[in-house]
């Protein structure tokens, strides 16, 4: 080739050099500002609400007869806007269509089912109106928009916001357990939409109310159709979740209740075919016919089953129409139990304090909180509060979550498109690295023994330092590490550990995938266990980007959370601690079967105690359980208590059990039992006892 024509071809070859170099620094600005002005904004909205009382409000004659001046807050690293963006920050729960919720009345009168005084009954918390909640909704109830509708949802907050009161004084404490009934408050609803639907006067004031909203509804044929559908969602999430476990106020089983809901999605019309024609009655004989099934999942798309098709199954199930089988409740539970599981091991609210500073999370440490941990065990709460899962059947070709989830050698796979908002997921964790636990306040509680605490800090070393080790609550740098124990070591009640482990269900587009473990790929059977499959389900979650975003704006957003989700996270994976069984190929989950001992930092705001709240006090907690064969005359942990008073107990540590007519908490039957955890509580004196108790005031 001649020189000039090399010439003009090195010069043509440097232009399009020089102009490639211009686009792709020009799209790393643009990522770059864009992410900035993400990161930005969300600062910048976080601190829009200010209100100096954090929207708490004082209460006359509440639940158990408690009356109560405005809360105070104590000193947690937060400020009254930090306390309320943490309050009403969205995450893509989805509960209920917004208008519908607020124009709801109780069941038995005109009064609203949000009023202060009913959402008191199920210990949600009152708040004022303010900017984040112009509705004045209690703690952890939000207003959360997904493809242009609002939804009434909940946040961590409803979940994870104690209050404790004191002669008059309520002090609230942040990312501490709340004594909600979660349950309770989901039976209500669904008696309160039942009886929207059912009696015309209360129909007819409903429907107006929500047409005088002027918001997502038009005519009262659009408001009467939702309250029909949504009343038969939520009375099919109340069926499939019964137990015969009550669980009362402060406690919940969500882990059952993740999976099912999970689990329910999952399943194709197949599996749910051949399950249904092979479910048994009490006496072995078959439950349906084969007529009968075909009629209950005509139009049932065959990929995935959402929560509309869902319910239509279950309504067809109890229906007596005609070619419906018109299952009782008991049949409908015992076919209940052959695709999903009973939520029978309720355990307290965990707080969340020192949660970003902690090596494994959940009771019996299921989530380990290294790298994208937090973030995957975020969208498993979202999940389990509601989020709208709009999963999809796509047809093949590579995607992130296809690949992600082992679906790669799939004709078809799902698509996990939802309503979580992963980008607020992430600032949450971000925010909850600054709370910091609440102090034991002298001037409302009463001093601390100091003499005695002394005392109690030796026999601490002694008897309980070597699981729950004592941290520093404000060192950045902290490392909270679980200290694993085995369920049979620990002896306190295995139910929530053996569910865990235990637990399966049908695996749907995830059969015959490969799905790591920590000690190789598992390979899923049609049955598969079910702690395989939500966290199956979460990988492809947070590798979706927001469908409800446009396309640039929900890709910068996910680069935004994957990036800070990983790289702000100074948690690595490190090997669980304590002694247990570790893992095996034949048993890959066995670790589970294990409770941590955490840092007992602010351990006084968290009664009642043990994994499943059968302890009232810390007092209490120090008493051994009665066993069989043990003297009636002596002093053990009681069997039978009161729960749901927040009248603090400042003696023994803990909530007031008795005068009152609350939830009857009983200890007898597994889930419930207070056995376990006896550390030295048959070597201690009484005046020991005192001590221990006192020095856990400091923590």
């Amino acid at each position: 080739m001649p020189l000039p024509a090399l010439l003009r071809l090195a010069f043509v070859v440097l232009l399009a050099l020089r102009y490639r170099l211009k686009l792709i620094l020009g799209i790393v600005v643009a990522v770059v500002i864009g992410l900035s002005l993400t990161f930005i904004s969300g600062k910048i909205y976080q601190h829009l609400d200010r209100d100096p009382d954090r929207g708490a409000i004082a209460l006359e004659d509440g639940a158990f007869g408690e009356s109560y001046s405005t809360p105070i807050y104590l000193d947690q690293g937060w400020s009254p806007a930090d306390t309320l963006w943490y309050y009403n920050t969205t995450q893509g729960s989805a509960l209920l269509p917004y208008d519908l919720f607020v124009a709801l009345e109780q069941p038995a009168s005109e009064e609203l089912f949000r009023s202060d005084h009913n959402m008191d009954r199920y210990r949600y918390l009152p708040q004022k109106p303010t900017f984040f909640n112009p509705d004045g909704l209690p703690v952890g109830f939000a207003k959360d928009s997904y493809q242009g509708k609002d939804y009434l949802g909940f946040t961590c907050a409803a979940c994870h916001t104690g209050q404790v009161n004191y002669q008059g004084q309520a002090i609230r404490i942040d990312g501490g357990p709340a004594l909600a009934d979660m349950d309770g408050f989901l039976h209500g609803l669904e008696k309160a939409l039942s009886a929207a639907r059912d009696i015309p006067a209360k129909r007819e004031r409903f429907i107006d109310r929500v047409l005088q909203r002027d918001n997502d509804y038009r005519s009262p044929e659009a408001v009467e159709a939702d309250l029909a559908q949504w009343t038969e969602q939520i009375r099919m999430y109340n069926t499939i979740n019964h137990s015969h476990i009550r669980y009362g106020y402060g406690r919940l089983d969500a882990f059952g209740r993740i999976y099912n809901r999970v689990l329910r999605h999952v399943v194709n019309r197949e599996q749910m075919r051949d399950l249904l024609l092979a479910a048994e009655g009490p006496t072995g004989e078959l439950l349906l016919t084969e007529a009968e099934v075909d009629r209950v999942l005509a139009g049932i798309e065959p990929t995935l089953i959402d929560d509309t098709a869902f319910t239509r199954i279950v309504s067809r199930l109890q229906s007596s129409d005609e070619g419906l089988p018109g299952l009782s409740q008991r049949n409908l539970l015992r076919l209940r139990n052959q695709l999903l599981n009973e939520p029978n091991a309720p355990v307290s609210y965990p707080f969340l304090w020192d949660i970003t500073h902690s090596d494994y999370l959940q009771w019996n440490g299921l989530a380990n909180n290294a790298d994208l941990g937090p973030l995957g065990r975020n969208v498993g709460e979202v999940i389990g509060v509601f989020a709208k899962l709009d999963w999809e059947v796509k047809e093949p070709g590579f995607s992130l979550s296809g690949h992600l989830t082992g679906q790669s050698n799939k004709r078809e796979r799902i698509a996990f498109t939802s309503s979580i908002d992963l980008v607020n997921l992430q600032r949450l964790e971000a925010h909850l690295g600054r709370l910091t636990s609440p102090q034991w306040p002298e001037d409302i509680l009463g001093e601390i023994n100091r003499e005695q605490a002394a005392l109690g800090k030796r026999l601490y070393a002694q008897h309980c330092q070597s699981c729950h080790q004592v941290i520093d609550r404000s060192a950045w740098d902290r490392l909270v590490v679980a200290e694993m124990t085995d369920i049979e070591i620990l002896k306190t009640d295995p139910k929530a550990a053996e569910n865990s482990v235990n637990y399966q269900g049908k695996s749907g587009n995830f059969e015959n995938t490969y799905q790591n473990t920590t000690v190789g790929p598992l390979v899923l059977e049609a049955t598969a266990p079910a702690v395989q499959i939500l966290t199956s389900v979460t990988k492809g979650a947070v590798s979706t980007p927001d469908a409800d975003k446009g396309p640039l704006r929900r890709t910068l957003d996910w680069f935004y959370v994957l990036g800070l989700s990983w790289f702000d996270n100074d948690v690595k994976y490190s090997v669980k601690a304590g002694d247990y069984r570790p893992d095996t190929t034949a048993r890959p989950y066995q670790s589970l079967l294990a409770y941590k001992g955490r840092s007992l930092n602010g351990i006084w705001a968290t009664a009642p105690y043990l994994h499943n709240g059968s302890v009232p006090t810390l007092y209490d907690l120090l008493l051994p359980a009665r066993e069989e064969g043990d003297p009636e005359e002596g002093a053990y942990r009681p069997e039978v208590f009161q729960v749901g008073s927040r009248e603090f107990d400042p003696v023994k540590v803990g909530f007031r059990t008795e005068g009152y007519e609350g939830f009857t908490q009983t200890t007898h039957r597994l889930g419930d039992r207070n056995t376990g955890h006896e550390y030295g509580t048959d070597t201690l004196t009484e005046a020991e006892r005192w001590a221990l108790v006192e020095y856990l005031k400091t923590l």
